[in-house]
């Protein structure tokens, strides 16, 4: 154990004091308690006083503002904070003046949790307080909190809360503190939950099952990504962690449902940074009798009631943009759009043509890299950014989606889409393949990739296009990603900022 600071060594010296008074600082017994702060503060008025009689409540000490023989303090709960007033002699109503002049004004600490009992008033300047009668010490906090600073900008004259972390990286190694003290944090991750249910919603309303598929799986395939490898000692062979639920969900459907979706976690080998995080969640779901036309008009439906419900609005403020959900979005073709952003008629060059193209505008190459992935590059490098408003990216190389069905109507293209905002991609979809000896033509060009070194290249699945073999019916899927859709929804420009417990190095 670390060296104790003199902070937390008056703490353990209070632990033990509070003990020896014979008060349990970690009692077992349940706290009754039968209301929050925010109900309090929502419902609370003058003519249903009689109503807010015997209120209790549990929460952090965040305040303390002693004044003799009478206090005011702070308590913060999983609602919000609300003002306590304690009296001595409420709170020690006998000769024994030791929970108030020992217990609370010396041996409790910021951050320490506590429960009350008591009832609800208005102070002189109209604050909504808890007039405590009763106090018990439900957990002694060893630690101090950090301090969040507080400022008056001298231009608008309104208050600035400053990050209590000098070191930005100590607030996702330490999210609890991190939620403890940044009120604004905590609302993120209520927004995040809120968006999963909206979209959860949406799709039971429909009929589609939600169900769960396994996350270790025996082929790499559902996408192109860098699997993380891992051993079965039992079965004795090698799994991976997924990197997309895509084959099994469509197994499903040929097992007769018409639609199945999960949210779940994927798991990609590769780099980290703003809006990539080698763990992160994805929703994908895939319907029936439906192709990629439906599934966009479907998508348009789906984020605006997200919206909707969550922020009551389709107008999203993110940065300096107001970014509008209300469909319909605007169609580009991955060709039109390289066209349209850089200049570059890609439909027309062959393999050897694009990669001098990327060479040109020092794009990292190599030789393992196919067709598709070098006008995934040039892509990258063009037009994202410019897609700032959500726009679909439609009918994309077959090279470049092993798992989507051929376009009906241009030669070399699949029918596929991607939706981005504000210069990320948010959802990926197809028309899906069904014709199995298609199918097996795709694995086969995906395994000769992997000869050339390309780790992203899936494998051969025979279960899945056995699968095929008894006939899938034609269905569209759809993939999206949580995190970022969250980010856009909370006005975050860090992947950081939206996941509980982001990956890290190690911590020296």
């Amino acid at each position: 154990m670390s060296t104790l600071t003199e902070q937390e060594k008056i703490r353990r010296e209070a632990l033990t004091a509070l003990r020896e008074l014979g008060i349990d600082p970690y009692p077992a017994k349940a706290f009754p308690v039968n209301t929050t702060a925010a109900e309090i503060k929502e419902n609370y008025s003058e003519e249903r006083q009689e109503e807010f009689q015997n209120i209790i409540l549990s929460g952090r000490l965040m305040m303390k503002r002693v004044m003799g023989k009478a206090s005011f303090a702070e308590l913060k709960d999983a609602s919000g904070k609300i003002q306590i007033y304690l009296n001595r002699d409420e709170i020690a109503p006998g000769e024994d003046k030791t929970m108030y002049n020992t217990v609370f004004k010396k041996l409790l600490d910021i951050g320490d949790y506590i429960g009350i009992k008591g009832y609800v008033f208005t102070t002189k300047v109209g604050e909504v307080t808890v007039r405590v009668q009763e106090l018990t010490v439900l957990a002694k906090s060893l630690r101090p909190l950090p301090v969040v600073k507080k400022t008056v900008d001298p231009e608008t004259g309104e208050e600035v809360t400053h990050d209590a972390f000098s070191n930005p990286e100590l607030r996702y190694r330490r999210r609890y503190l991190d939620l403890i003290v940044n009120d604004k944090v905590h609302e993120t991750f209520v927004t995040r939950s809120r968006i999963i249910s909206a979209m959860r919603r949406y799709f039971d309303d429909q009929g589609w099952l939600e169900v769960e598929t396994p996350v270790l799986q025996s082929v790499q395939g559902g996408a192109a990504a860098r699997p993380f490898k891992t051993h079965h000692n039992t079965l004795d062979m090698p799994y991976f962690l997924r990197i997309a639920n895509e084959i099994y969900l469509k197994k499903l459907i040929v097992g007769g449902f018409e639609g199945v979706y999960e949210i779940g976690k994927m798991f990609r080998n590769e780099g980290m940074d703003r809006t990539h995080n080698p763990e992160y969640t994805a929703m994908e779901i895939y319907v029936a009798n439906k192709d990629y036309h439906w599934m966009m008009e479907m998508v348009e439906k789906l984020l605006a009631t997200i919206c909707e419900q969550v922020l009551g609005t389709t107008k999203v403020t993110f940065g300096d943009q107001e970014l509008d959900f209300e469909g319909p979005y605007p169609r580009l073709s991955i060709y039109e759009s390289i066209q349209k952003y850089g200049g570059i008629d890609v439909e027309h060059m062959d393999e050897d043509e694009i990669r001098a193209e990327c060479k040109k505008r020092h794009l990292e190459v190599d030789a393992s890299m196919g067709r598709g992935k070098l006008i995934d590059e040039l892509f990258g490098e063009l037009v994202e950014k410019n897609l700032i408003q959500p726009t679909y990216i439609i009918d994309y190389p077959i090279e470049m989606t092993p798992l989507a069905k051929k376009h009906r109507e241009k030669e070399g293209l699949v029918e596929r889409f991607e939706l981005f905002v504000n210069g990320k991609e948010i959802a990926n979809a197809y028309s899906e393949l069904n014709d199995p000896i298609d199918q097996r033509e795709r694995f086969v060009e995906q395994l000769r990739l992997a000869e050339r070194g390309d780790e992203e290249a899936m494998g051969m699945d025979e279960d899945f296009l056995r699968a095929l073999e008894y006939g899938m019916p034609p269905t569209s899927g759809l993939g999206i990603g949580i995190d970022r859709l969250t980010m856009l929804l909370t006005n975050q420009s860090s992947i950081q900022e939206v996941i509980f417990f982001p990956q890290m190095r190690k911590e020296q």
